[in-house]
């Protein structure tokens, strides 16, 4: 207000004679009023939320429960083919919320990445697992001794091999690691070019249910079984409302899939471009829910940093709480 009444005095006495200044009428200083109380509105508060996503994700789980984003914003989707993706897309600030599990939250706090969890989505940590061809000889996570496994360094099929190595008290150097792309993968696996293949996911179900291949281990005793709703640093002083009203969305239309699962298969199915049993698999592991960070989350993720840093897969110990938003209540 003061600004506006600086500008007012000197368009005032840039004037040489004032008496040549037009007395205005009652209507326009009313208006001139009305004018200069509108509230300011709030940066971000009709600029699209950017959501960084992954085919089969929350976008389909919107369109498959008819749940209404009701924020002041629209929603403009990304998608990306795995975490590490949309970390980059996140720390660049091309994004301004997405879904990452555990294993990749510590790898983004590690390098330094900008964003804060603010949600988590617990299930029973089955849907990460490693499996090997139909005709493999391995039966059981101690026969991986010296074989070779693909997967993502840093994430969470990596976090989970490392986990039932040293369950079945076997070294991290007792396999050789492939750190190659899922599509990669599941030809390397194909061929034998490596032995095993730990993923999580659509990449697990499609393994299984259209080449055959055996499951020999999944995370449902050796991960947490949580993953996270993540925003950006800026996001987060700019857009809050919105992003609150997003993640009071999805969990909204989380909870309509708990009930609906065949429904939101046949959708899934249909946008990924995987067959209907495979995309019914993966609905099975997405059994769970949005739960608020509360102190119990955070010291599960704690367990999950504490064990990446000790493997070398973080390069130093890290603080959970440093990356947690524990704000959010819906």
């Amino acid at each position: 207000m003061i600004q506006t009444e600086k500008k007012i005095c000197d368009i005032v006495m840039n004037f040489k004679d004032i008496t040549e200044i037009q007395t205005p009428s009652r209507r326009q200083i009313l208006i001139g009023l009305s004018a200069l109380a509108l509230p300011v509105r709030p940066a971000g508060a009709d600029t699209p939320l950017l959501v960084g996503d992954q085919k089969g994700g929350a976008r389909s789980l919107f369109q498959a429960s008819g749940v209404a984003y009701a924020g002041s914003a629209s929603l403009r989707w990304s998608l990306f083919a795995g975490a590490p993706m949309l970390i980059q897309a996140l720390t660049a600030n091309a994004v301004d919320v997405g879904a990452i599990g555990d294993a990749p939250l510590v790898f983004a706090q590690g390098g330094g990445s900008p964003i804060k969890a603010i949600a988590g989505i617990q299930t029973d940590g089955t849907t990460t697992a490693v499996v090997v061809a139909k005709a493999s000889s391995i039966q059981s996570v101690s026969d991986l001794k010296g074989k070779r496994i693909a997967t993502l360094r840093s994430q969470t099929g990596h976090y989970l091999t490392l986990a039932a190595l040293h369950a079945a008290g076997l070294k991290y150097d007792d396999v050789e690691f492939v750190f190659i792309p899922p599509a990669a993968a599941k030809l390397a696996l194909q061929t034998g070019a490596v032995d095993a293949w730990a993923t999580w996911g659509p990449y697990i179900s499609s393994a299984k249910i259209v080449d055959g291949a055996r499951e020999i281990v999944n995370g449902g005793k050796l991960m947490s079984g949580l993953s996270y709703v993540v925003a950006t640093d800026n996001a987060l002083r700019d857009k809050r409302e919105n992003i609150l009203t997003y993640l009071r969305s999805y969990r909204v239309a989380h909870q309509w899939m708990l009930k609906h699962p065949d429904s939101y298969a046949t959708v899934w199915a249909e946008e990924v471009g995987l067959p209907l049993p495979v995309a019914r698999d993966v609905i099975k592991g997405m059994v769970g829910e949005v739960v608020p960070l509360t102190d119990a989350v955070i010291a599960k993720q704690q367990l999950v940093s504490d064990f990446m840093s000790e493997t070398r897969l973080v390069p130093r110990s890290l603080n959970a709480h440093a990356i947690i938003d524990s704000s959010f209540t819906f």
